[in-house]
């Protein structure tokens, strides 16, 4: 029996997991969290944290599996690559290729020797460095840590009306506390929609699958609410949203499996917010794409992992949209944080037309905090629809009816 390393046992995990086990293959699933949900689901669980390189390339040449791989996070794809290296195994992306995908000082600056259009930026060592190199933007700039994900850190710095040390000082610390390596970036606020494009290469040669409109807080944080497909910006703007991802694909030398691309459509154009050089999280590819189009990019994915062949070919063109439930910033009544005393609605929105699924990841007695990062968001409705319109109209009103009371 083939055996696989799964790094990551989250939630955002399970599809690939189950589908593992579905194909006959031993499952190992590594996480530093001895209570991760997909545990269950595997053959063997070793508690080892997926960023740990060492400690994952020892229990490799322990175990001995055939194949290993991630789904949806970013920093193990480090782990995965420089792993699949030292082994002789197949690797999708070579190692230094991977930091090119999972940090941002060396993701901008790659971006800029291959001409992909992005952000005016800057890298900050210190926090006197930081707040010289904010001085260069006049009104608003982008901070957030070079090495982090799922929004955390990441913050609209507004100097149009603040121009303090006092106040850059204390977005400094806010940002560098996310960061692993102590490294900030500091970029130029782009305008525009943000969209997600998800996209599969095959021998080097990279495929667009669709393209999601994605929908954020409240600035001054960046973190998601939501997602729809297919995209509804102008054919003009998603034509150039295309080029921009492809090149993006190109330029960080993905030779095979998924990458998920973040980009803005500026005033200016199309330029690239992140590269990732794995699955969208947020339920994107493991959910939405299946319901929008057809194409199974957990499959996909596995499938190219293990040498069988793939097949990028839509079946539809659908909608599909996520919500995420999260608690209102007046919620916390300025005390940064609140209990929940109750949830109602979820057997309402789950019985409405197109729901597919209705999940809460905390309950009543559970601490909720404001929106910063990902991780702060409370639940999800999922719905499909026979286009973007009735997909979202539909996970918005399932949104609604989710009821919580917080004190």
């Amino acid at each position: 029996m083939k055996k696989i390393f799964i790094l990551g046992a989250s939630a955002l995990q399970i599809p690939m997991i189950r589908l593992a086990k579905e194909k006959g293959l031993y499952v190992y699933v590594l996480d530093y969290d001895a209570h991760a949900v997909g545990i269950p689901l595997a053959d063997e669980f070793l508690c080892i944290s997926t960023i740990d390189t060492v400690a994952v390339m020892e229990a490799a040449k322990k175990y001995k599996p055939d194949y290993v791989m991630t789904s949806t996070s970013d920093m193990p794809v480090r782990t995965v690559s420089w792993v699949c290296e030292q082994l002789g195994l197949k690797s999708d992306i070579a190692y230094e290729d991977a930091l090119c995908a999972t940090d941002k000082n060396r993701m901008r600056r790659r971006m800029k020797e291959r001409g992909v259009p992005i952000p005016k930026f800057y890298a900050a060592y210190s926090v006197e460095d930081f707040i010289g190199k904010s001085r260069i933007f006049k009104d608003r700039f982008v901070a957030k840590p070079a090495d982090n994900a799922a929004s955390r850190g990441v913050v609209l710095a507004d100097t149009r009306n603040n121009t303090s040390v006092k106040y850059l000082r204390e977005i400094y610390a806010y940002v560098h506390s996310f960061s692993r390596s102590g490294v900030v970036m500091v970029e130029e606020y782009m305008d525009g929609p943000e969209v997600s494009v998800e996209t599969f290469t095959v021998d080097g040669e990279p495929h667009i699958i669709t393209i999601t409109d994605k929908m954020v807080t409240d600035l001054p944080y960046f973190v998601e609410t939501g997602h729809t497909q297919m995209s509804r910006l102008p054919e003009i703007e998603q034509a150039d949203i295309r080029r921009v991802a492809i090149d993006a694909v190109r330029a960080i030398n993905m030779q095979n499996g998924p990458c998920h691309v973040e980009i803005k459509a500026t005033s200016k154009g199309a330029k690239l917010v992140e590269i990732a050089a794995r699955m969208g999280g947020d339920y994107i590819t493991s959910m939405l794409v299946p319901l929008s189009t057809g194409v199974d990019m957990t499959g996909l994915c596995l499938s190219s992992v293990i040498g069988e062949p793939v097949d990028l070919t839509p079946e539809y063109a659908h909608g599909s949209a996520v919500r995420f439930i999260y608690m209102p910033d007046t919620a916390a009544d300025g005390k940064g944080s609140a209990v929940i005393k109750t949830v109602e609605g979820i057997e309402e929105a789950s019985s409405m037309p197109g729901i597919k699924e209705v999940k809460m990841y905390k309950g009543v007695g559970d601490e909720a905090g404001p929106l910063k990062s990902s991780n702060d968001r409370l639940g999800h409705v999922i719905a499909e629809g026979a286009d973007a319109d009735e997909a979202a109209a539909r996970a918005d009103a399932a949104l609604s009816a989710v009821k919580l009371t917080y004190g």
